[in-house]
């Protein structure tokens, strides 16, 4: 679906391996929107920082984020345990949040049309976005996803050590002081334990539907 001269705005949030990137995907290819993982730019950011190794990491990334083209950052592996570990951690810096947060907003601002998913997109990125999502699933069902997800990358990765770096980040997340994973209060929530892809881009379609009609009358 084109928006001719209109313009919409999705929030993603949710934990790890909830689906919300899915969703997120799912929803934009379908209104045409364009898409951006906060996510992976944490991830690409402690790639740098890890491969680099740089003196201050803070004048160093705002050089690489001033004019970085999001879409080579899928050409690059950013999903190593290294990497993952690393970008929990950056998480929690200020200065480093400010940083990938003003590339957000450039970005948001030069796309009317886009979907943005990540942690704090409701709450502190896109507070005046137009639909909110909020994605969760039991740890179970998150740690078995992204175990299949990483099993095509390392062969000997353990179940258990997955759940138990999921349930790591869901903490350092929620209780970081630096915005942390909070569900809006406008948020629709989507449980994506319960839902197949088809269900859940049937329920977000329902919900952003009902915004178009209400701004565009469509």
């Amino acid at each position: 679906m084109h928006l001719k001269n209109r313009f919409l705005q999705i929030s993603c949030d949710g934990g790890a391996a909830t689906g919300k990137s899915t969703g997120a995907k799912m929803i934009s290819k379908k209104y045409n929107l364009q898409f951006l993982s906060s996510g992976l730019l944490y991830r690409y950011a402690s790639y740098l920082i890890l491969k680099y190794k740089p003196n201050d990491n803070i004048i160093f990334l705002k050089k690489k984020f001033k004019n970085l083209n999001y879409k080579r950052l899928n050409k690059i592996n950013l999903h190593s345990p290294e990497v993952s570990e690393h970008s929990a951690e950056i998480a929690k810096k200020r200065k480093i949040r400010e940083i990938l947060k003003k590339f957000q907003l450039n970005f948001s601002n030069k796309h009317k049309n886009c979907c943005i998913e990540g942690r704090d997109i409701s709450t502190k990125i896109l507070p005046n976005s137009d639909v909110k999502f909020f994605f969760k699933c039991n740890l179970n069902t998150a740690a078995l996803r992204r175990f299949k997800e990483l099993k095509k990358i390392n062969a000997k990765i353990k179940l258990k050590d997955v759940k138990k770096a999921l349930r790591i980040r869901n903490i350092l997340d929620t209780k970081r002081k630096n915005s942390p994973l909070l569900r809006h209060r406008d948020s629709v929530e989507i449980d994506t334990g319960k839902l197949g892809k088809r269900a859940m881009l049937a329920k977000m379609s329902k919900y952003v539907q009902k915004v178009l009609k209400i701004k565009y009358g469509i």
